[in-house]
């Protein structure tokens, strides 16, 4: 229910061009990517790939993919896959990604887009000279929340934006591959690069200016904290954990009022608008909650794919350069220094 903000322009996902879709990887998000595009869109779920062909066959039945392969280099080749949904390890996306363009493939890359803008600007030099579309799979940019705040910031329902305090955190088993270094774990890549794309999206370009890690054990980030002064003349405030779970809520005042976005905020989820006094003046909210609206960005990647465009105008390859950008620098003002080659 919308009162007093905007509705939602979200096309019909059913109504995108349909693809042929591969998808790189059998993890829980390639999982839940694959459930939402079966169950909201008519994009063809052609082929998954696997180090271990038993592996990929099992994950293909269970998201009812037409067949498996037993290697990225098949996936790449299969002549019914227009896409490919790159949902390997962090470590690998450059690697992977790089290789089903220069096969011919689109691609969309799970978030991170790369390790650090170093990589990110690699790959989107390949998307140039291979001509194939590429993006990140930012999809909280996607979901239709996110275009009701987009109409709040862009028509100054707030006024002028002032602030912006952004928090992510969540628990995680001891096992779970984030406390891996090896990986590419911390909380700066898997839970930070929610908050300063959000804030980079609304906000517009900025810089860090202040910033504190605390490392846990294993060697990856546990907490960081992060302070953004947007070129707008904006601030923004970030934290991130991996060591608990938050409020995981995001507030945007403005001269005007303060917007809110409920907790989980990258997930679906409630809008809160309130004037400069404090008082409710509009709210919204959607019913589909968790990684079930995972489909947008796959809609908007057909949509565009469809009309031979090779970048998103809602999350472009430079974009997400920033927003690794803003990583780097969290490393180099926090202290950490540049993130060691894996």
């Amino acid at each position: 229910m919308i009162t007093g903000l905007p509705s939602p322009r979200v096309p019909d996902p059913r109504d995108a061009p349909v693809l042929g879709w591969g998808v790189l990887g059998t993890g829980w998000i390639a999982d839940k990517f694959s459930s939402a595009l079966r169950a909201a869109t008519d994009q063809r779920l052609v082929a998954v790939a696997s180090r271990e062909l038993p592996r990929a066959e099992a994950f293909a039945r269970s998201v009812g993919a037409q067949r498996a392969h037993g290697d990225s280099a098949r996936l790449f080749e299969d002549p019914e896959v227009d896409v490919v949904y790159v949902a390997s390890p962090h470590h690998l996306h450059l690697r992977d990604a790089s290789a089903a363009m220069r096969a011919g493939k689109h691609v969309l890359v799970e978030k991170p887009l790369a390790l650090d803008a170093g990589e990110a600007r690699a790959l989107a030099q390949v998307a140039h000279e291979t001509g194939r579309f590429c993006m990140e799979a930012m999809w909280t940019l996607f979901l239709p929340k996110l275009d009701v705040v987009r109409q709040v910031v862009a028509e100054g329902i707030l006024g002028e934006p002032q602030t912006a305090i952004l928090d992510h955190g969540e628990w995680f088993e001891p096992d779970h591959r984030i406390w891996r270094p090896e990986l590419a774990g911390g909380a700066l890549l898997d839970l930070g690069t929610y908050t300063y794309a959000v804030a980079d999206h609304l906000l517009g370009p900025g810089s860090v200016v202040a910033a504190d890690v605390q490392m846990t054990s294993t060697g990856v980030e546990g907490q960081v904290l992060g302070a953004v002064t947007h070129a707008s003349g904006a601030r923004s405030v970030h934290h991130a954990s991996m060591l608990a779970e938050t409020p995981a809520r995001v507030v945007i005042t403005g001269t005007d009022g303060l917007l809110e976005m409920g907790s989980r905020f990258c997930m679906p989820g409630p809008l809160t608008l309130r004037s400069r006094d404090g008082a409710s003046t509009g709210s919204w909210d959607e019913p589909a909650t968790g990684h079930s609206q995972l489909f947008w960005q796959a809609a908007e990647v057909a949509r565009l794919v469809a009309a031979g465009a090779t970048e998103s105008p809602l999350r472009p390859l430079a974009d997400s350069v920033r927003t690794l950008e803003l990583v780097d620098q969290v490393r180099e003002v926090s202290g950490l220094g540049r993130r060691p080659a894996l």
